[in-house]
Protein backbone atom coordinates (compact mmCIF):
# COMPACT_ATOMS: atom_id res chain seq x y z
CA UNK A 1 0.00 0.00 0.00
CA UNK A 2 3.25 2.71 0.96
CA UNK A 3 4.77 2.12 -2.36
CA UNK A 4 1.36 2.84 -4.58
CA UNK A 5 0.97 6.31 -1.66
CA UNK A 6 -1.66 4.46 -0.35
CA UNK A 7 -2.32 3.92 3.17
CA UNK A 8 -3.16 0.48 3.67
CA UNK A 9 -5.12 -1.39 7.06
CA UNK A 10 -7.68 -4.03 7.96
CA UNK A 11 -10.46 -1.61 7.60
CA UNK A 12 -9.54 -1.05 3.89
CA UNK A 13 -10.40 -3.89 2.76
CA UNK A 14 -13.23 -6.02 2.08
CA UNK A 15 -12.51 -9.84 1.52
CA UNK A 16 -16.07 -11.46 0.72
CA UNK A 17 -16.34 -15.55 -0.26
CA UNK A 18 -18.65 -15.77 -2.55
CA UNK A 19 -21.11 -18.56 -2.63
CA UNK A 20 -24.32 -19.42 0.05
CA UNK A 21 -25.83 -16.35 -0.69
CA UNK A 22 -23.16 -13.63 -0.45
CA UNK A 23 -23.67 -11.64 -3.43
CA UNK A 24 -25.86 -9.07 -1.95
CA UNK A 25 -23.04 -8.22 0.64
CA UNK A 26 -20.81 -8.18 -2.26
CA UNK A 27 -22.30 -5.40 -4.09
CA UNK A 28 -23.32 -3.27 -0.71
CA UNK A 29 -19.05 -3.99 -0.02
CA UNK A 30 -18.36 -2.57 -4.01
CA UNK A 31 -20.44 0.35 -3.16
CA UNK A 32 -18.66 1.16 0.06
CA UNK A 33 -15.40 0.65 -1.40
CA UNK A 34 -15.58 2.92 -4.69
CA UNK A 35 -16.97 5.77 -2.79
CA UNK A 36 -13.90 5.32 0.68
CA UNK A 37 -11.21 4.44 -1.89
CA UNK A 38 -11.56 0.87 -0.02
CA UNK A 39 -10.06 -2.62 -2.00
CA UNK A 40 -12.41 -5.25 -2.13
CA UNK A 41 -11.68 -9.37 -2.53
CA UNK A 42 -14.28 -11.45 -4.10
CA UNK A 43 -13.18 -15.12 -3.89
CA UNK A 44 -14.74 -18.12 -5.95
CA UNK A 45 -16.33 -16.24 -8.27
CA UNK A 46 -16.60 -19.51 -9.98
CA UNK A 47 -19.32 -20.70 -7.51
CA UNK A 48 -21.71 -17.70 -8.73
CA UNK A 49 -21.87 -17.95 -12.27
CA UNK A 50 -25.45 -17.05 -12.56
CA UNK A 51 -24.65 -13.51 -10.91
CA UNK A 52 -21.25 -12.51 -12.90
CA UNK A 53 -23.54 -10.26 -15.60
CA UNK A 54 -24.96 -8.68 -12.47
CA UNK A 55 -20.92 -8.25 -11.57
CA UNK A 56 -19.84 -6.98 -14.57
CA UNK A 57 -22.59 -4.26 -14.66
CA UNK A 58 -21.81 -2.96 -11.37
CA UNK A 59 -17.93 -2.93 -11.95
CA UNK A 60 -18.89 -0.85 -15.44
CA UNK A 61 -20.81 1.62 -13.50
CA UNK A 62 -18.45 2.01 -10.69
CA UNK A 63 -15.78 2.19 -13.18
CA UNK A 64 -16.32 5.99 -13.21
CA UNK A 65 -17.02 8.62 -10.38
CA UNK A 66 -15.26 6.65 -7.89
CA UNK A 67 -12.09 7.17 -5.23
CA UNK A 68 -8.88 6.99 -7.06
CA UNK A 69 -7.44 4.37 -4.76
CA UNK A 70 -10.76 2.13 -5.37
CA UNK A 71 -9.33 -1.20 -5.94
CA UNK A 72 -11.19 -4.79 -6.89
CA UNK A 73 -9.55 -8.28 -6.60
CA UNK A 74 -11.12 -11.19 -8.08
CA UNK A 75 -10.24 -14.87 -8.05
CA UNK A 76 -11.34 -18.59 -9.80
CA UNK A 77 -10.82 -21.95 -9.64
CA UNK A 78 -10.20 -22.61 -13.59
CA UNK A 79 -12.50 -24.14 -15.49
CA UNK A 80 -12.53 -27.92 -16.38
CA UNK A 81 -13.19 -27.36 -20.08
CA UNK A 82 -14.25 -24.03 -21.94
CA UNK A 83 -18.06 -24.94 -22.10
CA UNK A 84 -17.80 -24.15 -18.54
CA UNK A 85 -16.47 -20.76 -19.07
CA UNK A 86 -18.02 -18.34 -17.14
CA UNK A 87 -16.02 -15.32 -16.07
CA UNK A 88 -18.14 -12.28 -18.61
CA UNK A 89 -15.42 -11.05 -21.32
CA UNK A 90 -16.03 -8.01 -20.28
CA UNK A 91 -14.20 -8.67 -16.67
CA UNK A 92 -11.30 -10.03 -18.84
CA UNK A 93 -11.10 -7.32 -20.98
CA UNK A 94 -10.79 -4.89 -18.57
CA UNK A 95 -8.45 -7.04 -16.13
CA UNK A 96 -5.19 -7.26 -15.19
CA UNK A 97 -5.14 -11.23 -15.25
CA UNK A 98 -2.67 -13.34 -13.42
CA UNK A 99 -2.68 -16.78 -12.89
CA UNK A 100 -0.99 -19.57 -10.88
CA UNK A 101 0.49 -22.02 -12.82
CA UNK A 102 0.66 -25.73 -10.98
CA UNK A 103 4.30 -27.51 -11.23
CA UNK A 104 4.96 -29.81 -14.12
CA UNK A 105 6.77 -33.09 -13.35
CA UNK A 106 7.33 -34.89 -10.19
CA UNK A 107 10.84 -32.78 -9.24
CA UNK A 108 8.94 -29.71 -9.42
CA UNK A 109 5.55 -31.41 -7.48
CA UNK A 110 7.92 -33.06 -4.71
CA UNK A 111 9.82 -29.62 -3.98
CA UNK A 112 6.89 -27.39 -3.85
CA UNK A 113 5.20 -29.99 -1.06
CA UNK A 114 8.29 -29.80 0.88
CA UNK A 115 7.92 -25.84 0.63
CA UNK A 116 5.21 -26.50 3.06
CA UNK A 117 7.18 -27.44 6.00
CA UNK A 118 10.64 -25.98 7.37
CA UNK A 119 13.60 -26.71 9.61
CA UNK A 120 11.20 -26.14 12.53
CA UNK A 121 8.90 -28.11 11.26
CA UNK A 122 11.17 -31.17 11.31
CA UNK A 123 12.12 -30.51 15.03
CA UNK A 124 8.86 -30.21 16.50
CA UNK A 125 8.48 -33.83 17.31
CA UNK A 126 10.01 -36.07 20.08
CA UNK A 127 10.18 -39.07 17.64
CA UNK A 128 12.04 -37.16 15.08
CA UNK A 129 13.26 -40.45 12.84
CA UNK A 130 9.95 -41.56 12.47
CA UNK A 131 8.48 -37.97 11.96
CA UNK A 132 10.88 -37.01 9.12
CA UNK A 133 10.65 -40.39 7.68
CA UNK A 134 6.60 -40.48 7.09
CA UNK A 135 6.72 -36.50 6.09
CA UNK A 136 9.07 -37.24 3.31
CA UNK A 137 6.96 -39.79 2.15
CA UNK A 138 3.49 -38.43 2.60
CA UNK A 139 5.45 -35.56 0.39
CA UNK A 140 6.10 -37.87 -2.57
CA UNK A 141 2.37 -39.58 -1.57
CA UNK A 142 1.20 -35.89 -2.41
CA UNK A 143 3.39 -35.15 -5.36
CA UNK A 144 2.32 -38.54 -7.45
CA UNK A 145 -1.52 -38.08 -6.61
CA UNK A 146 -1.23 -34.49 -7.82
CA UNK A 147 0.83 -35.61 -11.04
CA UNK A 148 -0.63 -38.48 -12.02
CA UNK A 149 -3.79 -36.77 -13.33
CA UNK A 150 -1.58 -35.47 -16.38
CA UNK A 151 -2.15 -39.91 -17.62
CA UNK A 152 -5.89 -39.02 -18.18
CA UNK A 153 -8.16 -41.75 -17.22
CA UNK A 154 -5.38 -44.03 -16.57
CA UNK A 155 -3.91 -42.01 -13.79
CA UNK A 156 -7.04 -41.34 -12.11
CA UNK A 157 -10.57 -41.84 -13.31
CA UNK A 158 -11.96 -39.05 -12.28
CA UNK A 159 -9.73 -35.50 -11.95
CA UNK A 160 -9.71 -34.29 -8.01
CA UNK A 161 -8.86 -31.19 -6.50
CA UNK A 162 -5.70 -32.28 -4.38
CA UNK A 163 -4.10 -29.10 -2.64
CA UNK A 164 -1.13 -28.40 -0.32
CA UNK A 165 -4.04 -28.28 2.31
CA UNK A 166 -4.36 -32.26 2.16
CA UNK A 167 -0.74 -32.41 3.05
CA UNK A 168 -0.34 -29.90 5.86
CA UNK A 169 -3.35 -31.56 7.52
CA UNK A 170 -1.73 -35.02 7.40
CA UNK A 171 1.47 -33.41 8.62
CA UNK A 172 -0.49 -32.25 11.17
CA UNK A 173 -2.05 -35.68 12.20
CA UNK A 174 1.18 -37.22 12.11
CA UNK A 175 2.39 -35.37 14.59
CA UNK A 176 -0.24 -35.70 16.59
CA UNK A 177 0.06 -39.26 17.00
CA UNK A 178 3.60 -39.64 16.93
CA UNK A 179 3.06 -37.33 20.04
CA UNK A 180 0.50 -39.83 21.73
CA UNK A 181 2.23 -42.68 20.86
CA UNK A 182 5.25 -44.37 21.41
CA UNK A 183 4.61 -46.85 18.20
CA UNK A 184 3.63 -45.76 14.91
CA UNK A 185 -0.08 -46.55 14.23
CA UNK A 186 0.80 -47.31 10.15
CA UNK A 187 -2.97 -48.31 9.64
CA UNK A 188 -4.58 -45.39 11.65
CA UNK A 189 -2.49 -42.79 9.40
CA UNK A 190 -3.11 -44.47 6.17
CA UNK A 191 -6.91 -44.86 7.20
CA UNK A 192 -7.24 -41.33 8.04
CA UNK A 193 -4.68 -40.00 5.22
CA UNK A 194 -6.18 -42.32 2.51
CA UNK A 195 -9.93 -42.24 3.36
CA UNK A 196 -10.49 -38.73 4.79
CA UNK A 197 -7.80 -36.39 4.48
CA UNK A 198 -7.13 -37.05 0.37
CA UNK A 199 -10.12 -39.85 0.48
CA UNK A 200 -12.38 -37.40 1.23
CA UNK A 201 -12.26 -35.92 -2.70
CA UNK A 202 -12.48 -38.94 -4.15
CA UNK A 203 -15.77 -39.84 -5.20
CA UNK A 204 -14.73 -43.48 -7.54
CA UNK A 205 -14.38 -46.82 -6.10
CA UNK A 206 -11.48 -47.25 -8.05
CA UNK A 207 -9.43 -44.32 -7.54
CA UNK A 208 -9.78 -44.94 -3.81
CA UNK A 209 -8.28 -48.12 -4.41
CA UNK A 210 -5.61 -46.70 -5.97
CA UNK A 211 -4.84 -44.07 -3.07
CA UNK A 212 -5.22 -46.66 -0.67
CA UNK A 213 -2.45 -49.14 -2.43
CA UNK A 214 -0.20 -46.00 -2.80
CA UNK A 215 -0.01 -45.76 1.20
CA UNK A 216 0.48 -49.46 2.18
CA UNK A 217 3.86 -49.41 -0.45
CA UNK A 218 4.85 -46.10 1.08
CA UNK A 219 3.83 -45.91 4.70
CA UNK A 220 4.79 -49.31 6.36
CA UNK A 221 7.58 -50.44 8.99
CA UNK A 222 9.77 -51.12 6.35
CA UNK A 223 10.20 -47.70 5.96
CA UNK A 224 12.43 -47.37 9.40
CA UNK A 225 14.77 -49.87 7.83
CA UNK A 226 16.23 -48.33 4.92
CA UNK A 227 14.41 -50.55 2.63
CA UNK A 228 11.65 -48.48 1.15
CA UNK A 229 11.88 -47.29 -2.44
CA UNK A 230 8.99 -44.71 -3.27
CA UNK A 231 9.85 -45.61 -7.00
CA UNK A 232 12.62 -47.69 -9.22
CA UNK A 233 15.50 -46.17 -8.39
CA UNK A 234 14.67 -43.76 -5.33
CA UNK A 235 14.86 -45.01 -1.90
CA UNK A 236 13.45 -43.13 1.01
CA UNK A 237 16.27 -40.87 2.37
CA UNK A 238 17.54 -41.34 5.97
CA UNK A 239 17.33 -38.57 8.62
CA UNK A 240 18.21 -35.01 6.96
CA UNK A 241 17.84 -31.72 7.63
CA UNK A 242 15.57 -29.73 5.70
CA UNK A 243 18.04 -28.81 2.98
CA UNK A 244 19.62 -31.91 3.00
CA UNK A 245 16.31 -33.02 1.31
CA UNK A 246 15.77 -30.22 -0.94
CA UNK A 247 19.25 -31.33 -1.89
CA UNK A 248 18.69 -35.16 -1.98
CA UNK A 249 15.51 -34.74 -4.40
CA UNK A 250 18.16 -32.76 -6.64
CA UNK A 251 20.28 -35.14 -6.34
CA UNK A 252 18.81 -38.91 -6.27
CA UNK A 253 15.25 -38.37 -8.20
CA UNK A 254 15.49 -40.16 -11.85
CA UNK A 255 14.64 -38.14 -14.72
CA UNK A 256 10.74 -37.51 -15.16
CA UNK A 257 8.84 -41.23 -16.53
CA UNK A 258 5.60 -43.08 -15.64
CA UNK A 259 8.06 -45.38 -13.66
CA UNK A 260 8.11 -42.74 -10.74
CA UNK A 261 3.81 -43.02 -10.43
CA UNK A 262 4.30 -46.53 -11.22
CA UNK A 263 2.91 -46.61 -14.41
CA UNK A 264 4.18 -48.24 -17.35
CA UNK A 265 6.21 -46.55 -20.16
CA UNK A 266 3.06 -46.88 -22.75
CA UNK A 267 1.17 -44.34 -20.33
CA UNK A 268 2.82 -41.82 -21.84
CA UNK A 269 2.69 -42.38 -25.23
CA UNK A 270 -1.14 -42.76 -24.98
CA UNK A 271 -1.34 -39.50 -22.87
CA UNK A 272 0.34 -37.61 -25.55
CA UNK A 273 -1.16 -39.03 -28.05
CA UNK A 274 -4.36 -38.31 -26.91
CA UNK A 275 -3.42 -34.80 -26.38
CA UNK A 276 -2.21 -34.56 -30.10
CA UNK A 277 -5.46 -36.17 -31.26
CA UNK A 278 -7.25 -33.16 -29.13
CA UNK A 279 -4.86 -30.30 -30.65
CA UNK A 280 -5.68 -31.74 -34.37
CA UNK A 281 -9.41 -32.21 -33.86
CA UNK A 282 -9.91 -28.26 -32.30
CA UNK A 283 -7.73 -27.03 -35.27
CA UNK A 284 -10.13 -28.88 -38.28
CA UNK A 285 -12.83 -27.61 -35.86
CA UNK A 286 -11.98 -23.84 -36.32
CA UNK A 287 -11.60 -23.99 -40.15
CA UNK A 288 -14.35 -21.54 -41.85
CA UNK A 289 -17.60 -23.72 -42.10
CA UNK A 290 -18.19 -21.68 -45.08
CA UNK A 291 -15.96 -20.27 -47.79
CA UNK A 292 -15.97 -16.44 -49.25
CA UNK A 293 -13.95 -17.82 -52.13
CA UNK A 294 -16.85 -18.42 -53.82
CA UNK A 295 -19.52 -21.60 -54.62
CA UNK A 296 -16.98 -23.73 -55.77
CA UNK A 297 -15.44 -24.56 -52.33
CA UNK A 298 -19.07 -24.22 -50.34
CA UNK A 299 -20.35 -26.64 -53.03
CA UNK A 300 -17.24 -29.00 -52.24
CA UNK A 301 -17.85 -29.49 -48.79
CA UNK A 302 -21.99 -30.30 -49.53
CA UNK A 303 -21.03 -32.82 -51.91
CA UNK A 304 -18.90 -34.06 -49.52
CA UNK A 305 -21.67 -34.39 -46.73
CA UNK A 306 -24.28 -35.71 -49.56
CA UNK A 307 -21.45 -38.86 -50.86
CA UNK A 308 -21.58 -39.37 -47.03
CA UNK A 309 -25.07 -39.92 -46.01
CA UNK A 310 -25.98 -41.01 -49.28
CA UNK A 311 -23.30 -44.01 -48.65
CA UNK A 312 -24.70 -44.47 -44.79
CA UNK A 313 -28.42 -44.43 -46.02
CA UNK A 314 -27.35 -47.37 -48.48
CA UNK A 315 -25.46 -49.49 -46.18
CA UNK A 316 -27.99 -49.24 -43.09
CA UNK A 317 -29.98 -51.99 -42.80
CA UNK A 318 -33.73 -52.13 -42.02
CA UNK A 319 -34.97 -52.23 -38.60
CA UNK A 320 -35.55 -55.43 -36.55
CA UNK A 321 -39.52 -57.11 -36.96
CA UNK A 322 -40.40 -57.54 -32.73
CA UNK A 323 -42.94 -59.13 -33.76
CA UNK A 324 -41.32 -61.50 -35.31
CA UNK A 325 -38.92 -62.09 -33.26
CA UNK A 326 -40.94 -62.58 -29.87
CA UNK A 327 -43.28 -65.30 -31.70
CA UNK A 328 -40.13 -67.04 -32.71
CA UNK A 329 -38.83 -67.24 -29.34
CA UNK A 330 -39.95 -70.54 -27.79
CA UNK A 331 -38.65 -70.24 -24.41
CA UNK A 332 -38.00 -66.41 -22.89
CA UNK A 333 -34.45 -67.59 -21.28
CA UNK A 334 -32.27 -64.93 -19.86
CA UNK A 335 -29.97 -65.02 -23.44
CA UNK A 336 -33.03 -64.37 -25.39
CA UNK A 337 -34.19 -61.75 -23.26
CA UNK A 338 -31.01 -60.01 -23.35
CA UNK A 339 -31.28 -60.43 -27.09
CA UNK A 340 -34.54 -58.58 -27.70
CA UNK A 341 -33.93 -55.61 -25.47
CA UNK A 342 -30.58 -55.02 -27.75
CA UNK A 343 -32.68 -55.39 -30.81
CA UNK A 344 -34.97 -52.40 -29.09
CA UNK A 345 -32.15 -50.59 -28.49
CA UNK A 346 -30.75 -51.24 -32.19
CA UNK A 347 -34.13 -50.30 -33.62
CA UNK A 348 -34.31 -47.18 -32.31
CA UNK A 349 -30.88 -45.94 -33.18
CA UNK A 350 -31.00 -47.37 -36.63
CA UNK A 351 -34.09 -45.28 -36.77
CA UNK A 352 -32.88 -41.88 -35.59
CA UNK A 353 -30.04 -42.49 -38.47
CA UNK A 354 -32.19 -43.02 -41.06
CA UNK A 355 -34.37 -39.97 -40.13
CA UNK A 356 -32.13 -37.08 -39.56
CA UNK A 357 -29.91 -38.17 -42.52
CA UNK A 358 -33.37 -38.32 -44.84
CA UNK A 359 -34.31 -35.36 -43.18
CA UNK A 360 -30.34 -33.66 -43.83
CA UNK A 361 -30.78 -35.24 -47.45
CA UNK A 362 -33.82 -33.46 -48.56
CA UNK A 363 -32.30 -29.96 -47.23
CA UNK A 364 -29.58 -30.15 -48.96
CA UNK A 365 -32.01 -31.04 -51.83
CA UNK A 366 -33.65 -27.54 -51.24
CA UNK A 367 -36.85 -29.70 -50.23
CA UNK A 368 -36.61 -28.46 -46.66
CA UNK A 369 -35.55 -25.25 -45.03
CA UNK A 370 -32.22 -26.20 -43.19
CA UNK A 371 -32.64 -26.03 -39.53
CA UNK A 372 -30.34 -25.86 -36.70
CA UNK A 373 -30.26 -29.48 -35.87
CA UNK A 374 -29.18 -30.57 -39.96
CA UNK A 375 -26.49 -27.75 -39.90
CA UNK A 376 -25.18 -29.42 -36.79
CA UNK A 377 -25.39 -32.78 -38.41
CA UNK A 378 -24.28 -31.75 -41.32
CA UNK A 379 -21.28 -30.01 -39.37
CA UNK A 380 -20.33 -33.38 -37.39
CA UNK A 381 -20.34 -35.10 -41.25
CA UNK A 382 -18.00 -33.45 -42.32
CA UNK A 383 -15.70 -33.34 -39.35
CA UNK A 384 -15.84 -37.35 -39.16
CA UNK A 385 -17.44 -36.82 -35.55
CA UNK A 386 -20.41 -38.39 -34.21
CA UNK A 387 -23.58 -36.62 -33.99
CA UNK A 388 -24.59 -35.46 -30.38
CA UNK A 389 -28.48 -37.16 -31.46
CA UNK A 390 -26.82 -40.14 -32.21
CA UNK A 391 -24.95 -40.48 -28.97
CA UNK A 392 -27.63 -40.01 -26.93
CA UNK A 393 -29.70 -43.18 -28.29
CA UNK A 394 -26.18 -45.16 -28.71
CA UNK A 395 -23.70 -46.35 -26.74
CA UNK A 396 -20.36 -44.88 -24.76
CA UNK A 397 -17.46 -44.73 -27.84
CA UNK A 398 -14.78 -42.74 -28.34
CA UNK A 399 -14.56 -43.52 -31.72
CA UNK A 400 -14.60 -40.93 -35.44
CA UNK A 401 -17.97 -41.49 -37.25
CA UNK A 402 -15.99 -43.57 -40.04
CA UNK A 403 -15.20 -46.09 -37.02
CA UNK A 404 -18.29 -45.54 -35.42
CA UNK A 405 -20.47 -46.28 -38.24
CA UNK A 406 -18.73 -49.55 -39.43
CA UNK A 407 -18.56 -50.74 -35.80
CA UNK A 408 -22.37 -50.46 -35.89
CA UNK A 409 -22.60 -52.68 -39.09
CA UNK A 410 -20.66 -54.65 -37.22
CA UNK A 411 -23.36 -54.81 -34.17
CA UNK A 412 -26.24 -55.78 -36.54
CA UNK A 413 -24.31 -57.94 -38.32
CA UNK A 414 -23.90 -60.21 -34.51
CA UNK A 415 -27.68 -59.48 -33.74
CA UNK A 416 -28.81 -60.87 -36.99
CA UNK A 417 -26.95 -64.28 -36.34
CA UNK A 418 -27.95 -64.19 -33.15
CA UNK A 419 -31.76 -64.11 -33.55
CA UNK A 420 -31.88 -66.60 -36.01
CA UNK A 421 -32.38 -69.18 -33.87
CA UNK A 422 -31.59 -67.41 -30.49
CA UNK A 423 -29.12 -70.08 -29.69
CA UNK A 424 -25.88 -68.70 -27.57
CA UNK A 425 -23.42 -67.99 -30.65
CA UNK A 426 -19.48 -70.13 -29.80
CA UNK A 427 -18.38 -66.55 -28.39
CA UNK A 428 -20.03 -63.41 -27.56
CA UNK A 429 -18.54 -60.50 -28.59
CA UNK A 430 -19.19 -58.47 -24.73
CA UNK A 431 -18.13 -55.15 -26.51
CA UNK A 432 -21.03 -55.61 -29.35
CA UNK A 433 -23.86 -54.37 -26.72
CA UNK A 434 -25.61 -51.97 -25.41
CA UNK A 435 -25.56 -53.38 -22.42
CA UNK A 436 -22.33 -55.71 -21.49
CA UNK A 437 -23.75 -55.95 -17.77
CA UNK A 438 -26.75 -57.44 -19.02
CA UNK A 439 -25.06 -60.36 -21.02
CA UNK A 440 -23.14 -61.30 -17.67
CA UNK A 441 -25.87 -60.85 -15.58
CA UNK A 442 -27.70 -63.36 -17.88
CA UNK A 443 -25.09 -66.18 -17.26
CA UNK A 444 -25.41 -65.84 -13.57
CA UNK A 445 -29.44 -66.04 -13.73
CA UNK A 446 -29.19 -69.00 -16.54
CA UNK A 447 -26.65 -71.15 -13.93
CA UNK A 448 -28.74 -70.04 -10.83
CA UNK A 449 -31.88 -71.41 -12.09
CA UNK A 450 -30.14 -74.00 -13.70
CA UNK A 451 -28.47 -74.99 -9.82
CA UNK A 452 -30.96 -73.49 -7.96
CA UNK A 453 -28.52 -71.25 -6.59
CA UNK A 454 -29.25 -67.98 -4.49
CA UNK A 455 -28.63 -65.74 -7.25
CA UNK A 456 -27.41 -62.67 -4.69
CA UNK A 457 -24.59 -64.94 -3.72
CA UNK A 458 -22.85 -65.79 -7.20
CA UNK A 459 -20.00 -64.34 -8.60
CA UNK A 460 -18.79 -64.69 -12.05
CA UNK A 461 -15.58 -67.08 -12.47
CA UNK A 462 -13.32 -65.48 -15.17
CA UNK A 463 -10.80 -67.93 -16.93
CA UNK A 464 -8.29 -66.89 -19.74
CA UNK A 465 -8.29 -69.19 -22.67
CA UNK A 466 -5.20 -69.50 -24.81
CA UNK A 467 -7.25 -69.55 -28.06
CA UNK A 468 -8.65 -67.30 -30.17
CA UNK A 469 -12.50 -66.62 -31.46
CA UNK A 470 -11.86 -68.82 -34.85
CA UNK A 471 -11.15 -71.88 -32.15
CA UNK A 472 -14.39 -72.23 -31.00
CA UNK A 473 -17.29 -73.79 -32.93
CA UNK A 474 -20.05 -74.31 -30.18
CA UNK A 475 -21.23 -72.35 -26.65
CA UNK A 476 -20.20 -74.13 -23.58
CA UNK A 477 -22.57 -75.81 -21.97
CA UNK A 478 -22.50 -73.30 -18.76
CA UNK A 479 -21.45 -69.99 -18.73
CA UNK A 480 -20.21 -68.38 -22.09
CA UNK A 481 -17.11 -67.46 -24.30
CA UNK A 482 -16.38 -63.85 -24.39
CA UNK A 483 -14.28 -61.62 -27.14
CA UNK A 484 -13.00 -58.49 -28.12
CA UNK A 485 -11.72 -57.24 -24.97
CA UNK A 486 -8.17 -55.36 -24.89
CA UNK A 487 -5.68 -54.67 -21.59
CA UNK A 488 -4.53 -51.40 -20.80
CA UNK A 489 -1.11 -50.94 -18.78
CA UNK A 490 -0.48 -54.66 -19.00
CA UNK A 491 -0.46 -57.76 -21.20
CA UNK A 492 -1.14 -61.09 -20.65
CA UNK A 493 0.48 -64.08 -20.80
CA UNK A 494 -0.44 -66.70 -22.68
CA UNK A 495 1.90 -69.34 -22.28
CA UNK A 496 2.42 -68.11 -18.51
CA UNK A 497 -1.32 -67.94 -18.21
CA UNK A 498 -1.32 -64.53 -15.73
CA UNK A 499 -0.62 -60.68 -16.12
CA UNK A 500 2.66 -59.56 -17.68
CA UNK A 501 4.02 -56.01 -18.13
CA UNK A 502 3.12 -54.36 -21.09
CA UNK A 503 5.06 -54.76 -24.38
CA UNK A 504 6.45 -50.79 -25.09
CA UNK A 505 4.27 -48.99 -28.07
CA UNK A 506 1.50 -51.63 -27.68
CA UNK A 507 -1.15 -49.74 -25.82
CA UNK A 508 -3.97 -52.32 -25.89
CA UNK A 509 -3.05 -55.69 -26.40
CA UNK A 510 -6.04 -57.87 -27.30
CA UNK A 511 -6.93 -60.57 -24.94
CA UNK A 512 -7.43 -64.67 -25.63
CA UNK A 513 -10.99 -65.97 -25.36
CA UNK A 514 -12.32 -65.68 -22.43
CA UNK A 515 -14.47 -68.01 -20.46
CA UNK A 516 -16.84 -66.54 -18.12
CA UNK A 517 -18.93 -68.49 -15.80
CA UNK A 518 -21.44 -68.20 -12.25
CA UNK A 519 -20.19 -69.83 -9.03
CA UNK A 520 -21.21 -69.57 -5.52
CA UNK A 521 -19.28 -66.86 -3.88
CA UNK A 522 -17.90 -69.33 -1.81
CA UNK A 523 -16.35 -70.93 -4.28
CA UNK A 524 -14.10 -68.83 -5.72
CA UNK A 525 -10.61 -68.99 -4.65
CA UNK A 526 -9.02 -65.05 -4.44
CA UNK A 527 -5.12 -66.19 -3.76
CA UNK A 528 -2.85 -64.66 -6.14
CA UNK A 529 -6.10 -62.48 -8.34
CA UNK A 530 -6.05 -58.81 -9.27
CA UNK A 531 -9.34 -57.18 -9.27
CA UNK A 532 -9.30 -56.05 -12.70
CA UNK A 533 -12.27 -53.51 -13.71
CA UNK A 534 -13.62 -54.00 -17.08
CA UNK A 535 -14.52 -50.49 -19.25
CA UNK A 536 -16.23 -49.81 -22.10
CA UNK A 537 -14.18 -47.19 -23.50
CA UNK A 538 -10.94 -45.91 -22.65
CA UNK A 539 -12.41 -42.97 -21.10
CA UNK A 540 -12.97 -45.18 -17.98
CA UNK A 541 -14.99 -43.76 -15.24
CA UNK A 542 -18.50 -44.22 -15.80
CA UNK A 543 -18.27 -46.77 -18.71
CA UNK A 544 -17.48 -49.39 -15.64
CA UNK A 545 -19.06 -52.54 -16.91
CA UNK A 546 -17.89 -55.53 -14.48
CA UNK A 547 -14.73 -56.53 -12.11
CA UNK A 548 -12.88 -59.72 -13.50
CA UNK A 549 -10.60 -61.28 -11.72
CA UNK A 550 -7.41 -62.26 -13.40
CA UNK A 551 -4.73 -64.18 -12.57
CA UNK A 552 -1.42 -63.10 -11.41
CA UNK A 553 2.16 -64.06 -10.14
CA UNK A 554 3.35 -60.46 -8.88
CA UNK A 555 1.57 -58.37 -6.50
CA UNK A 556 -1.52 -57.30 -7.38
CA UNK A 557 -0.85 -53.55 -6.10
CA UNK A 558 1.64 -53.38 -8.87
CA UNK A 559 -1.24 -53.88 -11.40
CA UNK A 560 -3.47 -51.38 -9.09
CA UNK A 561 -0.52 -48.66 -9.11
CA UNK A 562 0.08 -49.48 -13.32
CA UNK A 563 -3.58 -48.41 -13.83
CA UNK A 564 -4.53 -51.88 -15.29
CA UNK A 565 -7.76 -52.23 -16.90
CA UNK A 566 -9.84 -54.37 -19.34
CA UNK A 567 -11.44 -52.81 -22.33
CA UNK A 568 -14.26 -53.31 -24.68
CA UNK A 569 -13.19 -50.67 -27.03
CA UNK A 570 -9.86 -49.00 -28.03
Amino acid sequence: GKKLGYTFNHRNLHNISLGQGQEVVAEQALDLAAKEGHWVILQNIHLVAKWLSCLEKKLEQLSEGSHRDFRVFISAEPAPCPESHAIPQGILENALKITSEAPSGMHANLHRALDNFSQDTLEMCSQEKEFRSILFALCYFHAVVAERRKFGPQGWNRPYPFSSGDLTISVSVLHNYLQASSKVPYDDLRYLVGEIMYGGHITDDWDRRLCRTYLEEFIKPEMLEGELCLAPGFPLPGNMDYNGYHQYIDDALPPESPHLYGLHPNAEIGFLTQRSERLLRTVLELQPRASSTGQGALGTREEMVQALLEEMLEKLTDEFNMAELVAKVEERTPYAVVALQECERMNALTAELRRSLSELELGLKGELTMTSDMETLQNSLFLDTVPESWLKRSYPSTASLGSWFADLLARISELEAWTRDFSLPPTLWLGGFFSPQSILTAVMQTAARKNKWPLDTMTLQCDVTKKSREDFASAPREGAYVHGLFMEGARWDVQAGSIADARLQELTPAMPVVFIRAVPGDRQDTRALYPCPLYKTRQRGPTYVWTLNLKTKESPSKWVLAGVALLLQI
